[in-house]
């Protein structure tokens, strides 16, 4: 895959606004409003959405890769890589395969990625652990997935709205 300079700025710029996003996103103490461990908005994935839709899954997938990867070495954790990619992988490929769907809108893609995302980082869990226990917290994850992915879905949604009328993607 050859990249032009312009697509190439643009998964570069696109991969530091993913990246800002999940840190401001440490900002958000979301478990004030849902006491339910491990649950983020995930508005890193607003950037996600819209690379699949505006730029194709190579690139959205490269952009992915890049958040995690930088993402991991920025906060030191190399340790929540595993969980990251496991979670942004699956998410990207159902996305990928949803987005193909013409019965589904950018929505229902979202969702559908926020759900295969708690299912990475479930399996992460699972294989770091030893243990098949984190599936019993799967259910709960998927529910609040329902909410986080359409909140995603939304903001991808206004973004392009918002850019509809740049030439930013010609």
């Amino acid at each position: 895959m050859k990249l032009t300079t312009k697509q190439l700025t643009l998964c570069a710029v696109l991969t530091a606004l993913a990246l800002a996003f999940s840190y401001l996103e440490n900002f958000f103490p979301l478990s004030l409003a849902i006491p339910i461990p491990g649950i983020k908005l995930g508005l890193a994935n607003i950037v996600t959405v819209y690379a699949l839709y505006a730029l194709g899954p190579a690139q959205a997938l490269l952009i992915l890769t890049g958040r995690c990867l930088l993402g991991a070495v920025f906060a030191g954790n190399m340790n929540a890589l595993i969980f990251s990619l496991l979670g942004g992988f699956s998410a990207m490929l159902v996305m990928i395969l949803l987005s193909r769907s013409r019965h589904l809108s950018i929505y229902g893609v979202s969702i559908g990625g926020a759900a295969a995302h708690n299912c990475g980082q479930i399996a992460a869990a699972c294989l770091t652990l030893g243990s098949m226990a984190p599936l019993y917290y799967l259910p709960i994850l998927l529910g609040a997935s329902l909410i986080t992915g359409a909140v995603t879905g939304v903001a991808a949604a206004c973004l392009f709205r918002a850019l509809v009328h740049t030439n930013i993607l010609r």
